[in-house]
């Protein structure tokens, strides 16, 4: 089975070792040993261990990295800065795919990027993630904007105690988010995520923004 057939036979972009295993194994005697000829020679390009995408040669489209960075250390959800760069919530563009896990920390150097992942309580995690799902990439989980904004400010380890002035002024200008966007979000969920969380920081963010919005 060449490369184009066995793309024929895979349907999604990012694939395991066991997809791959379940398509050659009718057709080839040593399956690990054709999945080490292929990445050799580029057809394969390995993410990591028992992860693949097709090499640049025999790729359709780009690949969709919310599905890489859920499929490469799991469970997660992309979070933090990447995500809020995605929603437009900070100004800067993000290169590192950030993400949110239930187990320990984590960093994956790849072809296709740089994935890093931080463990969050339990109790935090199940609250403030979307669903996203296409037929290429299949499902993709990223926080909603309450969440990534949640998730960054929790992992802040040198805020301290926040008055309500300076939580303005934190948000203005050190994360650079402009209230505008600030007021669209549910500050009932940022509540909900602070209690899951036990912060009184996110509490405080959620008052201010309740308050901006009352008297935009």
């Amino acid at each position: 089975m060449n490369t184009m057939q066995l793309q024929k036979n895979i349907p999604t972009a990012i694939f395991t070792h066991d997809q791959l295993y379940s398509v050659l194994e009718s057709q080839v005697n040593n399956v690990n040993a054709k999945i080490s000829y292929m990445v050799k020679k580029g057809d394969l390009i390995r993410l990591k261990q028992g992860v693949y995408i097709f090499g640049d040669d025999y790729r359709q489209s780009p690949i969709n990295l919310f599905s890489a960075a859920n499929i490469l250390y799991a469970p997660s959800y992309v979070s933090f800065d990447y995500a809020l760069s995605y929603y437009g919530l900070i100004p800067e563009r993000v290169y590192e795919i950030t993400s949110a896990t239930l187990r320990a920390n984590k960093l994956y150097e790849t072809p296709i990027g740089r994935f890093s992942y931080k463990s969050i309580p339990l109790k935090a995690y199940s609250l403030g993630i979307d669903w996203l799902y296409d037929q290429k990439s299949g499902g993709q989980l990223i926080a909603t904007p309450e969440k990534a904004l949640c998730d960054k400010i929790r992992y802040d380890r040198g805020l301290g105690r926040l008055s309500q002035e300076k939580a303005i002024k934190y948000l203005e200008y050190d994360l650079r988010i402009e209230f505008d966007m600030l007021i669209t979000l549910d500050t009932e969920l940022i509540d909900a995520i602070a209690d899951a969380y036990k912060s009184n920081i996110l509490h405080t963010i959620a008052t201010v923004i309740t308050k901006r919005s009352k008297s935009a």
